[in-house]
């Protein structure tokens, strides 16, 4: 989408969180509403719904201020008050509190609300994968709090050490812009069923001047990278000395996974001897990929069944056949 485009739309959402609590630290909107995807017309992406992460600081209390306001968007929970709401948003599934349907500005709006502090690594591991996957997002609201200015970059480089094991020596830039979304759409319980399977190439392929943006900055400081803009390609050193440096890049969370996956019970090595040894396999990229999946799964399943609680069962049958015929379609799409 063009950035005039984005510009207007901007008004929209802020027409949109004027009708939440203010006490908002963060708010973005993302998905096939905010940016266009491959097949998907302008015409069409009104009808889109409207996907919006916020990051408040004392879930109890924006809870307790927002069942007041908007009381008519909670499922049965509203019944069980604001402390019960928020414990069930942190402590279970990815630690977002999820709801999906909501009409806002004549559009349908799809939101996750999540704290701003406090996630075990663990957790931030699957939250990061849950409301980040989408890859390109509009910041409505404080675009420059230092908190989530940090958290952005962490979580950003984090993927980019990820990403790079998972693609081979050379490959081109767009090869690149759809690893990222890739790995982290795969471990999602819903693209097993209930998603187009060409999500992640149309997501990329419309969008990838604003990759370039996402990633350039962290693609030029990586030094087992050289990328080159110019000519849309890049270079990962697969050398046992750059795999190693990669490994030991990663998150302390998957880096035990991987260890786990590696050592046989009982053996106890040190992580960095196990990665040493690993760094020489040049298939490493399979554990790291299998660590990341298995790290995300539980939190996933979880996640996704405490769904139908937040959304409401009528709710969550609605929105889950939409994503249905969305699969169907793009099935039928693939078989011309």
């Amino acid at each position: 989408m063009a950035l005039a485009a984005l510009q207007s739309m901007s008004v929209v959402y802020r027409r949109i969180l004027s009708q939440f609590p203010q006490d908002i630290s963060l708010a973005f909107a993302y998905g096939s509403g905010v940016f266009t995807q491959a097949g998907t017309s302008q015409g069409q992406m009104r009808s889109n719904m409207l996907d919006f992460v916020f990051a408040v600081d004392d879930p109890i209390t924006w809870h307790t201020m927002n069942l007041i306001e908007n009381r008519k968007h909670y499922s049965f929970l509203k019944y069980l008050g604001p402390k019960h709401i928020s414990s069930i948003q942190n402590e279970y599934g990815a630690g977002v509190y999820y709801n999906t349907l909501v009409p806002l500005e004549d559009r349908v709006t799809d939101q996750v609300r999540c704290r701003q502090h406090g996630y075990p690594d663990r957790r931030l591991a699957s939250l990061e994968n849950h409301v980040h996957s989408r890859q390109t997002a509009q910041t409505c609201a404080n675009p420059g709090a230092e908190g989530e200015r940090e958290a952005a970059g962490r979580a950003g480089g984090e993927s980019e050490e990820c990403t790079d094991h998972l693609l081979p020596h050379a490959s081109r830039e767009f090869l690149r812009g759809g690893a990222v979304p890739q790995h982290r759409w795969t471990l999602l319980l819903r693209m097993v069923i209930g998603e187009d399977k060409s999500k992640v190439s149309n997501i990329v392929k419309d969008n990838m001047e604003h990759f370039r943006i996402l990633y350039n900055n962290i693609l030029q400081e990586c030094p087992q990278v050289v990328y080159k803009p110019q000519q849309g390609k890049l270079e990962v050193d697969k050398s046992p000395e750059g795999q190693f440096t990669q490994l030991m890049a990663l998150p302390h969370t998957l880096q035990q996974q991987i260890t786990r996956l590696v050592d046989p019970p009982g053996k106890n090595r040190d992580v960095e001897e196990i990665l040493l040894q690993l760094a020489h396999d040049p298939d490493c990229s399979l554990l790291v990929q299998q660590g990341i999946s298995t790290i995300v799964k539980t939190s996933s399943i979880t996640q996704s069944a405490k769904g139908i609680a937040t959304a409401g069962l009528v709710k969550t049958v609605s929105y889950s056949a939409k994503k249905l015929r969305k699969m169907l379609k793009g099935w039928r799409r693939k078989a011309r």
